[in-house]
């Protein structure tokens, strides 16, 4: 469904991302793990229009052009790194937005209420201020915002950073679910932990390009914290 080949990425003559070539299976989760500066968010970034790239993105085996505001039209959206909520507006307003591709208006009311049962803090608070929300409730905004586009393919980048446990619990289990419902996922994480628990595959990120590629259920964690520290060589084979 969605595939990257020989991307290069990054900010005016800085090259971030070398030469990945990634496929994202259909109704799968992926997790991207790395450091910081492995470029994790610059991928997003390049997949999204964001910044200018080499190489190919496919979508559906076609070229996909770059063209940032057609992309939730297409069914590819991103819940963006560090929430990034309209604070002045109210929570439903927020989520309305959401609902801007033309195909979605028409359900609007109908993934309003879709949203308020797989996120009901947010249906208690639909009239409160964006700004006055919890770091996790926050979070739960942003990705209700994008799922109101009614996205086949769902980019989630860092859902857990700045998070308390108890609310990274909770919006992982979300995750878990929209994984369940067949949407596919790309999530950028740190937490390995949390990543592999919801994951279908998993790359690991080091200095622009993709150092580890497996299936999750066959990682050794321990091998792959060794490679996210840069303890161990290069390797893409699945750990044993």
């Amino acid at each position: 469904m969605l595939e990257t080949r020989n991307l290069r990425a990054g900010y005016g003559a800085i090259t971030v991302l070398w030469d990945l070539s990634i496929v994202f299976r259909e109704s799968a989760l992926t997790a991207i793990v790395g450091p910081n500066g492995a470029g994790k968010t610059t991928l997003l970034r390049a997949l999204t229009g964001l910044v200018p790239h080499r190489g190919e993105i496919l979508l559906d085996g076609r070229p996909l052009d770059g063209r940032t505001w057609d992309l939730a039209a297409a069914g590819l959206v991103m819940v963006p790194e560090g929430r990034l909520v309209f604070r002045d507006m109210t929570v439903e307003e927020n989520l309305c937005l959401g609902a801007y591709p033309k195909r979605c208006r028409g359900r609007l009311a109908a993934n309003l209420e879709r949203m308020y049962g797989l996120f009901p803090r947010l249906k208690e608070r639909r009239h409160q201020a964006a700004g006055s929300l919890s770091g996790g409730e926050a979070q739960m905004v942003a990705m209700g915002r994008g799922l109101m586009a009614e996205p086949r393919i769902l980019l989630i980048d860092e859902p857990s950073l700045g998070l308390a446990p108890v609310m990274v619990k909770e919006v992982f289990s979300i995750i878990s679910r929209l994984k369940q419902d067949g949407i596919t996922i790309l999530l950028i994480e740190q937490n390995t932990n949390v990543a592999l628990s919801v994951a279908d595959d998993v790359h690991l990120m080091r200095s622009g390009d993709v150092v580890f590629s497996s299936p999750a259920s066959q990682v050794d964690l321990d091998r792959l914290h060794d490679l996210y520290f840069a303890r161990e060589g290069r390797s893409s084979a699945p750990a044993p």
